[in-house]
């Protein structure tokens, strides 16, 4: 019997850190982790090539952050590719997922020059690692060194892939992008339209401190409690993932890699939650099949390779 039910086929002055602010009814929908309380947070904010600073609060997911960011700078909420933590730089190490430490400092990339390129699938796999934004744009987190796409010099790391072949990819998660990519035929030729990040003028423009903080230790970045946006639209403030736990989930970001062409911290990390309490693969699929990452179809080999990656980081074999 299968193991898993198959389903049909986001000045060069350091930051300082964000401000809790006083606390407000319940209506922002942020909850610790008792639920007693409800607060509101406020997170310094920037462009990433560069602006004045700003303050962002009342948001509870991805989209209606950066609604937030674009209000504070009034352009359209769909000029942000991505987000990262504590840089202006295209780092994919430091890309804003499905949490925000309570002291990082966020800087919204957006959309710059277009872009089309030719492209001849001379083998079956491309070298791409797709992640996406989690509002509706997928883009390039890695190239495999030696792969098709690393040889061409105009397609680099962070790129949003906006249409293959004039078919567009505006609106879908990035393991459909990654399935559309893998269908092409080896020995196609198909042009991709990719939209690159703005690019950087921050040697100019920083972020201020104030008088209040002159003369303290800027220390962004370094938190241990996160704001963690969950699944039904609620964020809520938790501790940190303990070593074993983001070895854990570590791994599994490989694995999805590795079987399906993509990125994820926030998938890895959902899957990781969903294991606690499992002693079992048959108990961890049964688990994915009822939640809302069932859409993802994993494969039975999948799940048992997560499976051995999930008890290896338990055991500590991992960290």
């Amino acid at each position: 019997m299968s193991l898993f039910k198959k389903k049909a086929p986001k000045y060069t002055a350091p930051p300082v850190p964000p401000v809790p602010a006083e606390e407000v009814p319940p209506a922002n929908g942020m909850d610790n982790n008792n639920g007693a309380q409800k607060s509101q947070l406020v997170f310094h904010c920037q462009q990433a090539h560069g602006s004045p600073l700003g303050l962002i609060s009342g948001f509870s997911n991805v989209k209606e952050l950066y609604q937030k960011i674009a209000e504070c700078y009034d352009f359209p909420p769909e000029d942000i590719l991505f987000c990262t933590l504590n840089t202006h730089k295209v780092d994919m190490k430091k890309l804003l997922g499905g949490q925000i430490g309570l002291e990082d400092f966020i800087f919204a990339h957006r959309k710059g020059r277009p872009k089309e390129i030719e492209i001849v699938k001379t083998e079956d796999a491309l070298g791409l690692t797709i992640t996406d934004n989690g509002a509706g744009y997928a883009f390039i987190k890695r190239m495999k060194e030696g792969s098709i796409v690393s040889r061409i010099p105009h397609i680099e790391v962070g790129d949003h892939i906006e249409k293959l072949d004039g078919l567009n990819m505006v609106g879908k998660r990035h393991y459909e992008v990654a399935k559309t990519l893998k269908d092409i035929p080896k020995g196609t030729t198909f042009t991709i339209r990719l939209v690159e990040p703005l690019k950087s003028g921050f040697n100019s423009i920083g972020p201020k401190t104030s008088s209040a903080r002159a003369g303290k230790k800027q220390n962004y970045g370094s938190g241990k409690e996160t704001l963690r946006f969950k699944a039904n639209g609620q964020a809520t403030i938790e501790n940190e993932h303990d070593e074993k736990s983001k070895a854990g989930i570590e791994k599994i970001n490989s694995l999805l890699e590795s079987f399906m062409g993509i990125n994820d911290t926030e998938l890895a990390t959902q899957m990781w939650d969903l294991s606690e309490g499992k002693t079992n693969s048959m108990q961890l699929a049964e688990a994915i099949d009822n939640s809302d990452l069932q859409e993802f179809g994993f494969t039975d080999e999948f799940i048992i390779e997560l499976w051995g990656a999930i008890t290896d980081a338990r055991s500590g074999r991992l960290s």
